[in-house]
């Protein structure tokens, strides 16, 4: 049984994402030896779930433990304690087949700066079996989606801007059309046009192909406009989660912004302030 034919078997009420107790730490070692060993935890025991073809957001300021949760789900992080199942799939147990059903885009995309964006697509699609005969339309069809020009694909990435890197980016994660599709600040950096255009796609994906979509961000108009539930997150752990509405009307507030500091007691910076 192949794995998409796996996920038809799954019930509908089965969660995409299941995650119970989730721990991760980082250690350093320090001193004229090394022999000094501090531990830095970086998530600290969190539980949630997201269900099959929701828009959950994880919310928090840079060093909250955001990005280290989307590395541990997308399976570049072993957990140091805690149970994670994907689609049904436990990790780390079925890491390799947890890979083939979810996409990720990161806040810093990583390319083959010298090799067009063509190039870097069909290649990738490549890596999970698709021709470069099915490979190129849909790339070609998930940019022109975004706004980048046909003209533009075979120039190599190092000629991009930031915001149109994100955007090959996004296509790269897409063409296998997967059923999760993990976001890690995906609009970071972008100038407003582009975060614009990203964010529609992103809506368009989730209403036209069904998928589950994890979203990590610092941007709160963005979790409002994206998110049907949210999650905030400070110093790795989960501190609330709901509608933006009910985490408003919790805290008592009328600004999602507002309410998240109202919560957790943190405050975004003003480098993140802007972005968002």
């Amino acid at each position: 049984m192949s794995t998409f034919q796996y996920l038809d078997t799954l019930q509908p009420a089965t969660p995409a994402i299941v995650v119970n107790d989730l721990k991760k730490v980082f250690r350093k070692r320090s001193g004229f030896l090394r022999t000094r060993v501090t531990e830095e935890w970086a998530l600290k025991g969190i539980s949630f779930e997201v269900g099959r073809h929701e828009t959950y957001g994880m919310l928090g300021p840079n060093g909250s433990g955001k990005s280290t949760l989307i590395r541990v789900l997308s399976t570049l992080l072993i957990p140091d304690g805690g149970q994670v199942q994907i689609l049904g799939y436990s990790l780390p147990r079925d890491e390799r087949k947890i890979r083939s059903v979810i996409g990720r885009v990161s806040v810093d995309a990583a390319f083959y700066k010298k090799l067009s964006a063509r190039e870097n697509l069909l290649y990738a699609a490549q890596l999970y079996g698709i021709s470069p005969h099915e490979a190129e339309p849909r790339a070609l069809a998930i940019l022109e989606r975004l706004r980048i020009e046909k003209r533009r694909f075979n120039d190599s990435l190092e000629e991009m801007s930031r915001g149109m890197q994100q955007k090959v980016a996004i296509a790269r994660a897409l063409l296998i059309n997967p059923p999760l599709l993990l976001l890690d600040e995906p609009t970071t950096g972008l100038d407003p046009k582009s975060r614009r255009d990203v964010q529609s796609y992103i809506e368009e994906v989730r209403e036209e192909e069904g998928s589950t979509i994890f979203l990590t961000t610092h941007d709160m108009a963005e979790a409002e406009r994206l998110c049907e539930r949210i999650g905030f997150l400070a110093h790795g752990s989960l501190v609330a989660e709901g509608t933006a509405e009910v985490l408003k009307a919790q805290a008592g507030k009328d600004d999602l912004e507002e309410a998240f500091i109202s919560v957790t007691g943190e405050e975004f910076n003003d480098e993140e302030k802007q972005d968002g």
